[in-house]
């Protein structure tokens, strides 16, 4: 009797200790959640591309790092709440905070690195464009309003003085301009360096960034911002500092080993070749500033959309909240 007892004690003592285990280890399963860090392809991802080799480790997820092919698919996945991390352009941010969606900016990621190239003897200077045609990359978007905006810091009206053309995708201005189709245009890296390679006698006009500050920039403009749903963030402070962390660290390698960097932006598919990459980094300004630091800079950008068109950035300057703080 007391032996069938004790058997029965111990075999009821290992089917919970069964139970138990598996419990646990279900705990643990569940406890592991899928996050993925968004890129875009084409210059935009390139800061990032070391994280694709190497995601953050972040206790209870399983980074990935993915691509998508262009901004409004990254805006449509942030508004749907589908993504949590991931790259944009500033103004597309500020639009999707002023329809009430909790998203905020952590850090700039890369800057001006729009280039004004001719090979119309002409041209010397931005004084010149008056009459002539200008081939214009991003409509809309940040290289046509800080354009213009220079344009009427130098007394140019875009509206009467000078042709804003904007047919073309930035692969195709300068393959353009190397053919000659195209006499001048604005392009940002790496297009810029790609069409300087294929026709040697093109020529930069002015230094774009520079004529930004003279025109009343803060520093330079933001090109693209790391992007974090706001939501996520609070709930999830320490995985927004490993991601950080990891994202700076990618971009000072980045721009420490242009050419690993060109061969990794390949390897992952950004839509880039390696030897263009590779040339165009040293050029392309990718930087990390912490939002906090980057805010007047990114409001300098703001008020130039404001100007020229302020339902892009949702009417109005986004508040103090738009601007994460670790």
């Amino acid at each position: 009797m007391n032996t069938k007892f004790s058997r029965s004690i111990l075999i009821v003592l290992a089917l919970l200790a069964i139970s138990g285990f598996a419990h646990a280890r279900g705990a643990n399963e569940q406890a592991i959640n899928s996050l993925a860090i968004y890129a875009i392809k084409g210059p935009s991802g390139v800061s990032m591309i070391r994280m694709f080799e190497y995601p953050p480790q972040i206790r209870g997820y399983e980074v990935k790092l993915e691509a998508l092919a262009q901004a409004d698919l990254m805006a449509a996945r942030f508004i749907s709440g589908d993504a949590k991390v991931g790259i944009l352009p500033a103004n597309v941010a500020a639009k999707i905070a002023s329809s009430g969606k909790n998203i905020q900016i952590a850090a700039i990621t890369g800057t001006g690195m729009l280039s004004l190239l001719t090979s119309d003897p002409a041209v010397q200077s931005l004084a010149d464009l008056r009459g002539k045609t200008v081939e214009v990359a991003g409509q809309g978007a940040t290289p046509d309003y800080v354009f213009r905006r220079l344009l009427l810091s130098g007394g140019i009206n875009p509206e009467k003085d000078v042709t804003l053309s904007y047919a073309l995708a930035y692969p195709e201005i300068a393959q353009s301009l190397i053919a000659g189709r195209v006499s001048t245009a604005l392009l940002p890296e790496p297009f810029a360096t790609m069409a300087r390679s294929g026709k040697n006698d093109l020529r930069q006009i002015g230094d774009i960034q520079d004529e930004w500050i003279k025109a009343g920039g803060q520093g330079n403009y933001p090109m693209t911002v790391l992007a974090v749903d706001g939501d996520f963030a609070a709930y999830n402070p320490a995985a927004i500092n490993a991601i950080l962390e990891s994202l700076k660290a990618s971009i000072e390698w980045t721009v420490s080993n242009p050419a690993a960097a060109g061969v990794l932006v390949e390897k992952h598919d950004l839509g880039l070749r390696a030897p263009v990459i590779s040339a165009a980094i040293p050029r392309s300004n990718y930087v990390f500033i912490p939002a906090d630091q980057a805010r007047p800079q990114i409001e300098a950008l703001f008020k130039v959309f404001l100007e020229f068109s302020p339902a892009s950035i949702g009417g109005s300057l986004p508040g103090d909240s738009f601007y994460y703080k670790p």
